[in-house]
């Protein structure tokens, strides 16, 4: 993803347009399978995720607190928080930064009054807090009273019309830095709350770690993921994903490298961990979000635990010495990188090292003793030129001496559509990706839906001796790239299907593909369109997600040879071998019902198992309203006859057939 005006180089797609070819009613088209032949193994990783924090993905989303600036260290540090004063109260607040409970958060905020009625702030939250009835928060703060005796404070979050909807006390703080918690339950739902923290007398107070979150946060298995939302890490694990790649994309590498992503930063205690600006604060003029900041809550630590309780495999980004080449494009001198290449040396420990290792010992102590056992790696995210391959090499050299086992990723820069010289750029890369062979390398496609229709073949003719393809960011665009208006239609998803379905048949190259971006806010986000949309109580999947799903829930074991006859071309096909089952995935991007022979080459016995059909108007979309508008429904019952049979695909749709067979 990647500023505007480079983005906009793309013409603009008309949905209306795509699907106006002509196309007979009910006619006749064949898909033969090859099921008699052995078929290409698909990685287990073929299918997986891609998240960045961008949209609000991370605070404000995936990581639950409910504070915005808990910690007063935004370039503003009050920005988030207002005073709640009364006509006669002598209430004031003031920033300060002696003797700072820790030297990573070096603000606080001091509350003091003498007299009137109580003193109070008020957080707003992420547009808001989402609150539940019946569920229980934990208020915490790390507070100290400034002068004899103790003090005690007042919390209380309001909803619509300052309606108290749970209250709390905090009692006996002292004069030293103190961890102080109450639990609180809702008596009301509302997705727009706000935080109320008063002065329990006269006198004053120092405050740091303000925090509310709620009691039941995500947990999988055996082992919680700390504080991250339950309805997110749930959608997401309903995807089944392959693979998790974090942290981003252009987060990565930061707009310059004094604000890039470095890892260290986001393990060891919550408290500690050092905000930093969001390089999305003020990327996109037409969404300027300058509340945009990263807490580190949710860090390198949660992520690999994340991928665990999912079951994705990690493959954490990192940065190679360069800052965002859309931006500033800053770069670390070759002969400077020693910090960098010794900073991915310990991640690789943190993430599989021994409890005895340094690094395997910080992530011992933080709670998982156990290795997360990650295989791959990707160096840089998206670079291009001379000056990346000579750092690669580097990185590359020294990864590899010590860790040979793991893979390396390389990339190809950005969409070549929409990065200088975009296309040169891409055929230079490849050319030293050919020489130096790095395990993977990294495409990225954000194009006009009608491109992924017609590019469903495209790697049916790279070279097979090369690297392993990771198609590492994709979406299809109903308007420009980078536009506000673009949308979360079926048109577009169909089209993603279409591709995906060349993805499949490609498995013996193709590794590795995820969608992005993943998550947006619906009432803060900067990039559209995006896999997964919530705002502060609700989530939904697009029509885009769900396709994601119907491939990645139905991957199976190899993928068999499949071929079309279709004179209007509008049908896309792959099959795929799981267990006793072939499981059938077609597209049919015609405004037509299209009744099609269906040969299982080699069968000798068919029975139907199930299907699944996505379909509906091209411009259909999910919403808060209509979360399930568009929706993978089983499809009827079917009395398959044998290895020959003709089935009929619903206009505008893809439809997954998993067939018993023998």
């Amino acid at each position: 993803m990647k500023r505007m005006e480079f983005q906009n180089r793309l013409s603009r797609f008309t949905i209306t347009m795509l699907f106006t070819c002509a196309c007979t009613a009910f006619a006749q088209s064949t898909i033969t399978v090859s099921a008699d032949q052995p078929g290409k193994p698909v990685a287990k990783t073929m299918w997986g995720i891609f998240f960045e924090d961008i949209n609000f993905g991370a605070d404000g989303g995936l990581y639950a607190e409910l504070v915005k600036n808990r910690s007063f260290e935004f370039d503003e540090p009050m920005m988030g928080w207002s005073p709640i004063l009364s006509a006669d109260s002598d209430g004031k607040t003031d920033i300060v930064v002696k003797q700072p409970f820790n030297e990573n958060n070096p603000h606080c905020l001091r509350m003091s009054a003498s007299r009137g009625q109580p003193f109070g702030i008020e957080n707003e939250g992420f547009r808001g807090m989402g609150i539940r009835q019946g569920q229980s928060y934990w208020f915490s703060v790390y507070a100290r009273h400034i002068g004899p005796g103790a003090m005690s404070l007042k919390t209380k979050v309001v909803g619509a019309g300052a309606q108290s909807i749970m209250e709390g006390t905090i009692e006996n703080i002292s004069g030293d830095w103190k961890n102080y918690t109450c639990k609180m339950e809702a008596n009301a739902t509302d997705a727009k709350c706000k935080l109320n923290v008063f002065l329990g007398s006269f006198g004053s107070v120092d405050l740091d770690m303000v925090s509310l979150f709620p009691a039941e946060t995500a947990q999988m298995k055996d082992r919680p993921i700390p504080g991250l939302r339950s309805d997110l890490v749930t959608i997401l694990a309903d995807l089944k994903p392959g693979f998790l790649r974090f942290p981003g994309g252009c987060i990565v590498e930061g707009m310059t490298l004094s604000n890039r992503y470095e890892w260290k930063n986001t393990i060891g205690d919550i408290n500690e961990r050092k905000t930093i600006i969001n390089r999305w604060n003020k990327e996109f003029r037409h969404r300027l979000t300058p509340d945009y900041f990263q807490s580190y809550g949710l860090g390198f630590y949660e992520y690999f635990l994340l991928c665990e309780q999912i079951g994705a495999e990690p493959m954490p980004i990192i940065n190679c010495g360069m800052a965002c080449q859309f931006n500033t494009g800053q770069t670390v001198a070759v002969d400077k990188l020693a910090p960098f290449v010794q900073d991915t040396l310990d991640l690789i420990e943190f993430a599989n090292g021994s409890a005895d290792s340094q690094w395997g010992g910080v992530r011992a102590r933080m709670g998982h003793p156990e290795p997360f056992n990650m295989k791959m790696l990707g160096v840089g995210n998206e670079q291009w030129g001379p000056q990346y391959v000579e750092r690669y090499k580097v990185f590359a050299k020294a990864l590899k001496e010590k860790y040979p086992q793991i893979q390396l990723i390389a990339a190809t820069g950005s969409d070549p559509a929409i990065f200088p010289n975009g296309p040169n750029e891409v055929e230079y890369l490849w050319g030293e990706w050919r020489k130096l062979d790095p395990d993977i390398v990294d495409e990225h496609f954000y194009r006009p839906a009608d491109w992924f229709f017609k590019n469903s073949a495209r790697y049916d003719s790279y070279d097979r001796k090369g690297p392993k393809l990771f198609v590492g960011e994709y979406a299809a665009i109903s308007g420009s790239v980078g536009s506000p208006q673009n949308k979360n239609n079926l048109g577009c998803a169909l089209a993603e299907a279409a591709f995906m379905i060349g993805l499949e048949r490609n498995a013996d190259i193709v590794s590795m593909s995820s969608y992005a971006p993943l998550f947006a806010h619906v009432d803060a986000w900067q990039w559209t369109p995006d896999l997964i949309w919530f705002d502060n109580l609700n989530v939904f999947g697009t029509p885009n997600y769900y396709v994601q799903k119907l491939f990645s829930t139905n991957r199976g074991d190899s993928v068999l040879p499949t071929s079309i006859l279709d004179q209007d071309k509008t049908l896309y096909a792959s099959a795929v071998r799981a267990g006793k089952q072939i499981i059938l995935k077609v597209v049919n991007a015609s405004a037509e019902d299209v009744t099609t022979d269906i040969d299982l080459k080699g069968i000798q016995a068919v029975n139907y198992a199930g299907g699944l059909v996505l379909s509906g108007s091209p411009r259909d979309e999910n919403s808060l309203t209509e979360p399930t508008k568009v929706v993978p429904v089983k499809a009827e019952p079917y009395n398959v006859a044998g290895p020959k049979f003709t089935y009929l695909f619903k206009p505008y749709s893809m439809t997954v057939l998993q067939l018993e067979v023998e």
